[in-house]
């Protein structure tokens, strides 16, 4: 497990450094580190349900977006080390609080660790659904190694135009990369599954976070998704993008989404024919969406 850190390819990045003595751009050495381990109810619904989503909040992060909404995780630092035994176990406690699932958030860096954490876990009695909660910026290869272990591709679609990719999340390739690595989580999942109380057991779900006047791209993000998948993944169109700072290089994102620019790409998204996808309300921005990371569910409880 050690070496897959040693000269690290985990994301498309390639960086290559040994994350045994340094860190890499996703911020992080060789140890797994999260900041939170609790039941979330902020994801769609067929995520979320009644009992909440298992959800673990790794640290550090492999696109380093300019408006990320959790720079004191994914960039800052902030969060604990911990083992692979451990997060095992942080998977089987939070099945015990009846968890729908186990909700695995930006995961990508870490993953040698979190396979074999999760077969450990299975092999202790782990039996829900496994979800991989990712930017999208994923290399293939690396997916291939979770075929069998992830029952649920939550993936994002961020950009599409490369200026915007490069710009904002320092990428010139991301449309490429999330494009094959969509193509691998479907191969692996196949169309959507639910169980008899309508929550997701098996698939892939796209999300697009709509950004402030970029909604020609997301037209296009919306066009590409449904011209190659059609209804057999579910999306969600999300406007809660919220800015956290005041971001002087790119000005357009100190603020909200415009409502009516929003309601646009819904009323595109329905014309082009999308049927399968989640929306949301006209007052979804705020931090009410962000979590508390106050390092909950690290500890074992007594």
């Amino acid at each position: 497990m050690q070496k897959s850190y040693e000269v690290c390819q985990c994301c498309p990045r390639k960086c290559q450094v040994n994350r045994q003595n340094q860190y890499g751009v996703c911020h992080s050495s060789e140890h797994l580190k999260i900041a939170r381990a609790a039941l979330h109810f902020e994801e769609e619904p067929s995520i979320s349900g009644q009992h909440g989503s298992g959800a673990i909040f790794f640290c550090g992060c492999n696109l380093n977006c300019v408006y990320c909404q959790n720079k004191e995780i994914s960039q800052n630092g902030k969060g604990k080390e911990i083992s692979v035994e451990r997060l095992a176990q942080i998977m089987l406690e939070l099945q015990e609080k009846k968890a729908h699932n186990i909700n695995l958030v930006t995961p990508t860096h870490f993953m040698p660790s979190i396979k074999e954490a999760i077969k450990l876990a299975k092999k202790q009695g782990l039996h829900i659904p496994i979800i991989y909660n990712t930017s999208g910026y994923e290399e293939v290869e690396m997916l291939k190694q979770l075929e069998g272990l992830i029952d649920i591709y939550l993936t994002d679609f961020k950009y599409y135009e490369e200026k915007w990719s490069k710009a904002l999340s320092h990428c010139s390739n991301y449309q490429e990369i999330a494009r094959n690595a969509l193509e691998e989580m479907y191969r692996q999942t196949g169309e959507n599954q639910f169980d008899e109380e309508g929550m997701m057991i098996k698939g892939v779900l796209v999300r697009h976070l709509c950004l402030p006047t970029l909604k020609e791209d997301s037209k296009k993000i919306l066009a590409y998704l449904y011209h190659h998948y059609q209804d057999h993944i579910y999306l969600s169109i999300m406007n809660q993008y919220t800015p956290m700072e005041e971001n002087k290089e790119y000005p357009f994102l100190n603020q909200t989404l415009k409502e009516e620019d929003y309601e646009e790409i819904i009323d595109y998204a329905l014309d082009i024919g999308i049927k399968k996808a989640y929306m949301q309300e006209s007052d979804a921005s705020g931090k009410c969406h962000i979590p508390e990371f106050n390092l909950e569910g690290i500890e074992k409880e007594l």
